[in-house]
């Protein structure tokens, strides 16, 4: 059986995930998204996106009108920003911090005239936008034998005032050999370590991890520059394999190795490495339950644990800026502050708010604090969760989502399953009505270690039934009249609810003209007008009235038709001694042979 230990750092970087939910909000808004490239070196997402909506364009120009572009991780140079603005194109900049960082070094150092060389790849993207903000001298180096030839090409260097940075995802251990070289020879040179803290621990760990394994797995796209290395930082140790996805474990030597390591690039998204998990422990029988903890421990989040207390002193679509009384600069991700999924930010804080936050993670090098109000709200509301089932109080959350076998109901940051069975009063009756409604509930489970609370609203409208059904029934009385709505149709009345109590009018009761079913005059779902004729207190029944004196016919035929009265009517039926004639529905009068013509006729001339 192997030993499967996965980096703790594998995965998504702060970068790359800020660019991801950036995207993913705007096509939740109905945003039609193109991205300067691809959003990140990752196919799979990439195509997962594509498959949202995102159109990948390779210029600011082919954005078609009513779009918005987003400008991916990596950045843009100056050139392409001020194309974007010239063209009117609206735009969403999820350029990296890091990166952006670079590039106000880079700038400054152009508008003071000094010449600047930067460690990377001259063909990433990243570099090209470096240099795209470097309006003087600027000159790239991949390792320390093109420094040296940098060196010789360019004596007149040495001499100069120069600064130095590197791509975020550049190799520690070369950028190390590097700065050796650099300090050597240009003395006056003013030298940043640009590299991403995420790079460098993901690449110690890695260095380390593969130093104990027999075999390392490299999880990223092969067009990722920091995964790439990543594979280079491996394979210096143990033998190491670059791959996609899962599938690709097939073909390899995996099966029987001891100690087997698993890392990640910035760029691969938490369910490739799930599955490559997931098959890793098909094939070497590894022990569910240690999978489970080595998958949690492995896509967890930095937590620091730590509360703050925050004002709100900026809002954006997809962060709030926080005051949390530090140095470092505060921020929400619109993710993290609250777990309504269709909720914007601009709806649930405003300027000046005060709020408990939990800390998930810091950046000392960046001078930023990640935060989370959602993870705080989850925490007492679990707690109060707990309180409310042990007291069997009544909750109010909102319904916002309908799932497979039920509803979500959103209450303190906790989301509250309730079966389609708890969730309304008869069986059969419809969820969708229930989305985006406020609804009262109680909770019937929790547990925590599972983050599971099963709630039901049926308990809760049964409930009000009963203590509805209790007052009516101590304040009705015969002749009352209500508004009711038809809930059933019989052969022989109709059951109307007049909330939360159920009256039956009698099909004698539906019309003054014959009918054959109640279905001629009323409908399930009708609101309609009722009478109370009369009560059977001891065994819970009312007799309901719904024609109403003033349509009776006899009436309308009393007040409407005096004798005498000339009126126009409708032949019904013939007799030996006369025919007989509706004046009104329901009321036929008979014209005597003796009144039909003023001349005598015979009776065989009737038929």
């Amino acid at each position: 059986m192997a030993d499967i230990t996965v980096a703790k750092t594998a995965g998504f970087c702060f970068g790359v995930n800020r660019a991801i939910e950036i995207v993913n909000r705007l096509l939740d808004q109905g945003k039609r998204v193109y991205t300067l490239g691809p959003i990140i070196h990752n196919p799979q997402m990439v195509a997962a996106l594509e498959q949202r909506g995102v159109t990948i364009v390779s210029q600011p120009g082919q954005v078609q009108p009513g779009g918005i572009l987003v400008i991916r991780s990596h950045g843009v140079s100056l050139d392409i920003l001020r194309e974007i603005e010239r063209l009117g194109i609206e735009y969403a900049d999820a350029t990296c911090p890091f990166v952006g960082k670079i590039h106000q070094i880079v700038f400054s150092a152009s508008e003071k005239g000094v010449p600047v060389l930067i460690a990377g790849d001259p063909d990433h993207p990243e570099v090209r936008g470096i240099r795209g903000h470097c309006q003087g001298e600027s000159y790239v180096f991949r390792n320390q034998n093109e420094l040296k030839n940098l060196i010789k090409d360019f004596p007149n260097l040495e001499s100069k005032e120069l600064f130095v940075v590197a791509q975020t995802t550049f190799s520690v251990s070369e950028w190390e050999n590097c700065l050796k070289i650099l300090k050597r020879v240009y003395t006056n040179a003013a030298i940043f370590d640009t590299i991403c803290n995420a790079t460098a621990n993901r690449q110690q760990e890695a260095r380390a991890l593969s130093a104990q394994s027999d075999l390392m797995l490299v999880v990223g796209g092969r067009q990722s520059s920091n995964t790439a290395k990543l594979r280079d930082v491996c394979a210096a140790s143990c033998e190491t394999f670059l791959i996609e996805t899962a599938d690709e474990l097939f073909a390899l030597p995996v099966a029987g190795r001891r100690r087997i390591g698993i890392t990640a690039g910035a760029s691969t998204p938490a369910s490739i490495i799930k599955e490559v998990l997931v098959t890793m422990t098909d094939i070497n029988e590894t022990n569910e339950l240690n999978f489970e903890e080595m998958l949690e421990e492995s896509l967890k989040s930095l937590n620091t644990d730590e509360k703050v207390h925050g004002v709100v002193v900026g809002i954006s679509p997809t962060e709030v800026y926080v005051d949390v009384g530090r140095k470092q600069a505060g921020f929400i991700p619109a993710a993290e502050l609250s777990s309504d999924p269709g909720a914007k930010p601009e709806d649930l804080v405003k300027i000046g708010d005060e709020m408990d936050l939990l800390i998930m993670k810091t950046n000392d090098q960046e001078g930023t604090i990640m935060l989370s109000k959602k993870r705080i709200d989850a925490i007492k509301g679990w707690e109060d969760i707990a309180a409310a089932m042990d007291a069997e109080e009544i909750l109010t959350g909102k319904v916002t989502e309908i799932v497979k076998g039920g509803v979500i109901v959103l209450y303190n940051g906790i989301r509250v399953f309730i079966p389609a069975s708890q969730a309304v009063a008869n069986r059969g009756d419809d969820l969708e009505v229930l989305k985006d409604t406020e609804v009262q509930f109680r909770i019937i489970e929790v547990n925590r270690q599972r983050r599971r609370a099963v709630g039901s609203i049926r308990s809760v409208l049964r409930e009000q039934r009963k203590a509805a059904q209790a007052k009516f029934w101590e304040t009705v009385e015969e002749g009352q009249e209500f508004t009711g709505t038809v809930k059933s149709l019989t052969n022989f009345g109709a059951f109307v609810d007049l909330g939360g109590v159920d009256g039956m009018v009698h099909i004698s009761e539906l019309s003054w003209n014959r009918i054959k079913h109640p279905s001629e005059v009323v409908s399930v779902g009708d609101t309609v007008q009722v009478y109370v004729k009369g009560l059977d207190r001891e065994n819970g029944k009312i007799s309901l009235g719904y024609k109403k004196a003033e349509d009776n016919p006899w009436e309308i035929l009393r007040n409407e038709y005096p004798v005498g009265t000339v009126c126009d009517a409708t032949i019904v039926g013939m007799t030996t001694f006369g025919a007989f004639a509706r004046i009104l529905p329901g009321i036929d009068g008979l014209i005597h042979i003796s009144q039909i013509a003023d001349k005598r006729i015979e009776s065989r001339r009737m038929s």
